[in-house]
């Protein structure tokens, strides 16, 4: 068994779908996320990553829809590090100024993500645990290392920078041991979290089309590019969409039901068919 991994069975394919589930309010978006891998056709394996926080009946749910349940040790990073990424430390150093992250964020727990490099796959696709697959994803699998989408969401100035929700990878111990060799580097302080020494440990990284990891303020700020048909993973960063009350409801209605569909046990629309912001506005 790999160090800090404890997979509850073995794998049935060797390539696979990831997330990353660190408490019991992301056990719930993951249960939308892998019933919608489930419902895209796939043959590759699901898998939720897991740290000690969440209870055992939150992750049945999980474990009913099909998914390979992966416990996980949080990295062993060292206390000054712990402390520099704690909640309040990191928000007040790097605030969001866009959006709003909801209490049950955990910005420590992100580094969690790197122990998909520790899996026991070939491939990986790894998907944070808000996001849902509209429609089958599995030629990502032929992509290279590493692949990411840009966080556009507001303009194409965002181009630049990378966004972790959605991500390709290539399993190797090799490569997980030098990420924490460069991880708690001296007063190392990573304003993103993951996403900011990912995209520093893979600079020459590729870039996905934006139909892979289509993030959930295209709807309001860029609404002449949103494309149902074309999207294939959507994205809701900042607030969450079984956050009760929700701070953008009004904005994000569509966006939130066509969630709670997935969430839910009952059909779900063809995403395909639903209207644009702009025939909404």
């Amino acid at each position: 068994m790999t160090e800090g991994l404890r997979p509850e069975r073995p794998r049935d394919s060797s390539k696979a779908y990831a997330t990353l589930v660190t408490n019991a309010d992301f056990a719930v978006g993951a249960k939308a996320l892998v019933r919608s891998i489930g419902l895209s056709g796939t043959e590759a394996d699901v898998v939720v990553m897991h740290t000690g926080a969440v209870s055992d009946s939150s992750l049945e749910p999980l474990r009913l829809l099909g998914a390979r349940l992966v416990g996980i040790d949080l990295l062993p990073t060292s206390d000054a590090f712990n402390a520099r990424h704690a909640r309040d430390r990191l928000h007040g150093a790097a605030p969001f100024t866009k959006g709003s992250k909801p209490p049950f964020h955990t910005p420590l727990d992100n580094f969690a993500k790197l122990r998909l490099w520790q899996l026991d796959y070939e491939r990986v696709v790894f998907l944070d645990a808000d996001t849902l697959m509209l429609r089958n994803c599995d030629s990502l699998f032929d992509y290279p290392e590493f692949c990411a989408a840009p966080n556009v969401y507001e303009s194409v100035a965002d181009f630049h920078r990378m966004n972790s929700g959605v991500l390709t990878a290539r399993p190797s111990q090799v490569t997980f041991a030098r990420m924490l060799e460069e991880l708690d580097d001296t007063d190392a302080f990573w304003r993103r979290t993951d996403q900011t020494f990912l995209q520093h440990f893979f600079p020459d990284w590729h870039g996905l089309p934006v139909v892979y990891n289509t993030l959930q303020y295209v709807w309001f700020n860029m609404p002449a590019l949103w494309d149902w048909p074309s999207i294939r993973i959507l994205h809701f960063q900042y607030e969450k969409p079984w956050q009760v009350p929700h701070p953008r409801q009004a904005q994000l209605a569509p966006l939130i039901a066509l969630w709670a569909a997935y969430a839910g046990g009952g059909p779900v629309p063809d995403a395909a068919s639903l209207p644009n912001p702009l025939l909404l506005a």
